[in-house]
């Protein structure tokens, strides 16, 4: 069975003192949680900071972004080398904010993608359909796109180090979320295309979460589906309860799942 993993995505938010503080109460409230992954995913002046509150725990630490290139002339941009030094395990991959406001592109996500795998990072690759383009009915072009382009060139061995998560985009801090049967539909479409380029049996080891407006009242009936392996938390995560309720309850469905 696949260990579902919750991350919480921090954005643009909290500051030193204020993660330290976060991170901390979540440790506090989750320490005995082991049947789902915890991943925090602070912004970069945070990320040594929640490192040390969480070193030893069940918890792991994650990026929000990362160049493609491993040092130089990049001013602003973060290597992945320097992520791992601080401790990051994870880090977010083509996030639709990076798209839409940053001008990433499938192919641009590839490229870090592949930089992170290379240099031992697992990446956590966001897909995801705009709402225009979900009501002229081109979400499973947009998704397979996404997908396909950004695994270009991605092997068998190297796809198992990976986490796809769908958000869809009029989904994300909006208060609006895709329901469990919408959800589902779109998780099961890409791991169809995953069993077509690389097997059945890779394809079903393969994490997909969801993102988009994950709260602890919908994370059950999301997690309960076959194809949804965890969540890719936002505003939710800024929260030290509603995120513990989340994973509390991610953890209670696994059980019965």
């Amino acid at each position: 069975m696949r260990k579902p993993i919750i991350a919480g995505n921090w954005k643009m938010n909290k500051t030193v003192e204020e993660s330290i503080a976060l991170s901390n109460g979540i440790k506090r409230d989750l320490f005995d949680i082991d049947n789902i992954e915890i991943v925090l995913c602070p912004p970069f002046t945070s990320l040594t900071d929640v490192s040390d509150v969480i070193t030893d725990t069940n918890i792991s630490l994650g990026a929000q972004n990362m160049f493609w290139e491993t040092k130089g002339a990049y001013t602003g941009e973060i290597a992945p080398d320097m992520l791992k030094h601080v401790g990051c395990k994870y880090v977010i991959i083509g996030h639709s904010e990076r798209r839409a406001y940053f001008g990433e592109t499938n192919e641009t996500v590839n490229k870090k993608v592949k930089t992170a795998l290379k240099e031992g990072l697992l990446p956590i690759m966001c897909v995801g359909e705009r709402l225009e383009e979900r009501e002229s009915q081109k979400t499973f072009d947009v998704i397979s796109e996404h997908v396909k382009k950004g695994l270009a060139d991605i092997g068998k061995k190297e796809i198992l180090s990976m986490v796809i998560a769908y958000e869809p985009v009029w989904a994300i801090g909006t208060g609006k979320n895709a329901t469990p049967d919408q959800a589902q539909e779109v998780h099961k479409f890409i791991r169809d295309i995953l069993a077509k380029k690389y097997g059945e049996k890779i394809s079903e080891e393969i994490r997909i979460q969801y993102g988009g407006s994950v709260k602890p009242d919908n994370i059950e009936s999301l997690i309960k589906e076959k194809d949804i392996d965890g969540a890719l938390v936002g505003g939710a995560s800024l929260k030290e309860e509603s995120f513990i309720g989340i994973v509390k309850k991610s953890s209670e469905a696994v059980k019965e799942k």
